[in-house]
């Protein structure tokens, strides 16, 4: 079968997946991360985190009707957020991450949400993984 045009290619490295122990299912691991954050704000999102003893990273996702009133909004912002930590999840080292929706995002353009957690990533990436 030939793949319609226009469509991803799934990805070749298993390290740009995006599987179930890479993300926060669980009430409590967002508790745990809301309860004492590292915060990284930007145009569009607010980025929660907090060091996991897992060793790897974890996203979880908090797009609020109240920021994103339409369904489609919300699943746009939520496509874009988990395409950014697949690709830059191999950068993260063992954080649990929650990214909120901020005022504003549904009408932001994609390049620019994709370059506020870009800049979130590189935060995260550059912290040391000891809770002061």
């Amino acid at each position: 079968m030939k793949r319609a045009e226009g469509r991803a290619e799934l990805p070749a490295d298993p390290d740009q997946t995006f599987p179930r122990t890479c993300r926060l299912t669980l009430s409590r691991q967002f508790r745990d991360v809301f309860a004492a954050p590292r915060r990284r704000g930007g145009a569009g999102f607010l980025v929660l985190y907090r060091k996991n003893n897992l060793g790897h990273p974890r996203l979880g996702l908090a797009i609020a009707k109240r920021c994103a009133r339409r369904a489609v909004d919300r699943a746009r912002l939520k496509r874009i957020v988990r395409e950014s930590f697949r690709l830059n999840r191999t950068r993260l080292r063992a954080w649990d991450i929650v990214v909120l929706c901020a005022p504003g995002a549904p009408t932001m353009p994609n390049h620019r949400l994709f370059a506020t957690l870009a800049h979130a990533w590189e935060t995260i990436e550059k912290q040391p993984c000891v809770e002061s």
